[in-house]
């Protein structure tokens, strides 16, 4: 940062959750990575994180309800990594409020890391493109440059390759079966599906996916299978990702939280709004014009 030091403290920078409107392993490479085919989505469910920017160069989580160790959490790996990249001689004192579900499969972590670079490339004045910083965000986990990019995606490779797409406004109810699921334990099962056939875009639209995790999780996690026979019985529901949360799509608000109010109290719901663009691109834009 050029120029006399002056206190920075930038609020309310949205980490939304996305789903997998589908989800096809279709290989694996050689360094054990899966090849993958998918739609992700932008909701508008979010976390939201504050950043105060420090003189010194400490960087540090000073509150987080997500029960993780700050050194394990992607937040803090992003920023220091961003500050390894940029030789920023600022630091960062990050806290977040933690709206979506841990292990869910609704991206939450890779959302805030995301978050983080973006936000921590403006307020620390690096002046990274967006490529650039989804190459750093690529290196911490193979989904944050589709939260950095910002743009609902087809998405394929190890979830790297993405294609911007439009779609239908809709509504969608979420279901938390209260369980988180491990996605390093789904991705590294024997009797994981790994050799699906690719499909186009138009097959997508057709009806012709799944997610090609839904089996491992319903053998394993009991819940999240009782889970989604109960929201079957109302619409199609499928899981989203390799977590604990499923989902399923309407056409009205009031459908899906009609069916909300009828949730077990085991469960937790969220009706949500499908979106193709991330807040976050809406923040970033709205802080460069101030």
């Amino acid at each position: 940062m050029n120029g006399a030091y002056t206190e920075v403290k930038s609020f309310k920078w949205p980490s939304p959750a996305k789903l997998n409107l589908f989800l096809h392993i279709v290989g694996r490479r050689p360094d054990g990575y899966h090849l993958l085919q998918s739609i992700f989505r932008f909701t508008n469910l979010c976390d939201f994180i504050n950043y105060e920017i420090l003189e010194s160069e400490i960087i540090k989580r000073s509150s987080d309800n997500s029960g993780i160790r700050e050194q394990d959490d992607l937040v803090i790996r992003a920023a220091n990594l961003l500050k390894e990249k940029s030789n920023s001689k600022l630091g960062v004192n990050i806290s977040i409020l933690k709206n979506i579900p841990i292990g869910g499969g609704l991206g939450g972590g890779s959302s805030n890391a995301a978050t983080t670079l973006v936000a921590l490339n403006h307020l620390w004045k690096i002046g990274l493109s967006t490529d650039e910083l989804a190459e750093i965000g690529l290196s911490l986990g193979a989904d944050i440059p589709f939260f950095i990019h910002g743009n609902t995606a087809w998405v394929e490779g190890i979830g790297e390759k993405l294609t911007s797409i439009e779609l239908d406004g809709c509504f969608y109810l979420i279901v938390y079966s209260g369980h988180s699921v491990s996605t390093r334990a789904v991705f590294e099962a024997d009797d994981l599906t790994r050799n699906t056939p690719r499909i186009t875009i138009r097959d997508f639209f057709d009806g012709n996916s799944k997610n090609d995790c839904e089996e491992y999780v319903r053998n394993y996690y009991g819940d999240v299978g009782e889970a989604l026979d109960w929201l079957s019985k109302y619409v199609d529901a499928q899981l989203t990702g390799t977590g604990g949360c499923l989902f399923a799509k309407f056409k009205s608000e009031k459908m899906a939280n009609d069916v909300k109010d009828k949730l077990p109290p085991k469960w937790k719901g969220y009706v949500v709004t499908g979106i193709n663009k991330s807040p976050l691109l809406r923040k970033l834009e709205d802080e460069q014009r101030h």
